[in-house]
C-alpha cells in the first residue's frame, strides 16, 4: 500500500494524497481531504474507507490526525454541485483541500481524478493502492458523515444519519413522501 509513496520517499520527495466523499450522494456536500504522511510510514489501514465500520473509521481518523505532517479539508455544498456539476465540484473540493494543507509537497496521489494544478498521479482505486490517498479517504468520509448527522437533526424524518444522503431505497421513498430539502441536489435524478 506504500509502493507508490516509497519510490518518491526514497528520492527525498514529499507525497500528498487526496480523496473525496459524497460524490454519489443525492443530498449534502462533497467533502475532500488531503494528507501528507511522514516518509516511510508503515501501512496502518487497509483499503477503501467505505468498507470500514464507522467505529473503525473514527479510530483511524484520530490516528491519521496524530500521524500526519499536514492535513487539509474542504467542503463544497450541494448548491455548488448543482451549479457547476458534480465532477467539477469534486475537483474544486480536492483542490481546496490540497491548498488547505498549506504545506509544500512534490507529488500528489489522487483516487482517479486528475488535478491539473498539481504534479499529480491519478490512480484507479487510489484509496486501495496508496496509503496517503486511503488516509485522505478516511478523513473525508468521517467529516462528511458528521455533517450528514448534523443534517439529520434538522431533517430527522429523512434519516440522514442512516443513509448519509446516498441513493438508498429508503432515501428515495422519503423523497417521494416528503419532497426535497434545501440540501438535496436538484441536478441529480432523485427518484
Amino acid at each position: 500500500m506504500i509502493e507508490y509513496e516509497s519510490e518518491f520517499w526514497k528520492k527525498g520527495l514529499i507525497v500528498a494524497g487526496v480523496d473525496e466523499a459524497g460524490r454519489g450522494s443525492l443530498a449534502g456536500p462533497v467533502v475532500a481531504a488531503a494528507v501528507i504522511l511522514p516518509p516511510f510510514t508503515e501501512p496502518f489501514l487497509k483499503g477503501d474507507s467505505k468498507k470500514l465500520k464507522k467505529e473503525e473509521r473514527e479510530k483511524l481518523y484520530e490516528t491519521i490526525k496524530k500521524k500526519a505532517i499536514a492535513l487539509g479539508t474542504a467542503v463544497v455544498d450541494g448548491a455548488v454541485v448543482d451549479r457547476i456539476n458534480v465532477f467539477k465540484a469534486t475537483k474544486l473540493a480536492m483542490k481546496r483541500a490540497v491548498e488547505d494543507m498549506k504545506t509544500h509537497f512534490d507529488i500528489l496521489i489522487t483516487d482517479f481524478i486528475k488535478l491539473e494544478d498539481f504534479p499529480c498521479i491519478p490512480l484507479t482505486k487510489g484509496d486501495e493502492k496508496s496509503l496517503s490517498c486511503a488516509c485522505a479517504s478516511v478523513v473525508a468520509k468521517v467529516l462528511r458523515d458528521r455533517i450528514m448527522e448534523k443534517f439529520h437533526e434538522v431533517y430527522p424524518h429523512f434519516e440522514f444519519a442512516k443513509h448519509k444522503g446516498y441513493p438508498t431505497v429508503t432515501h428515495r421513498k422519503l423523497i417521494k413522501k416528503y419532497g426535497l430539502t434545501e440540501i438535496h441536489r436538484r441536478s441529480f435524478k432523485l427518484l
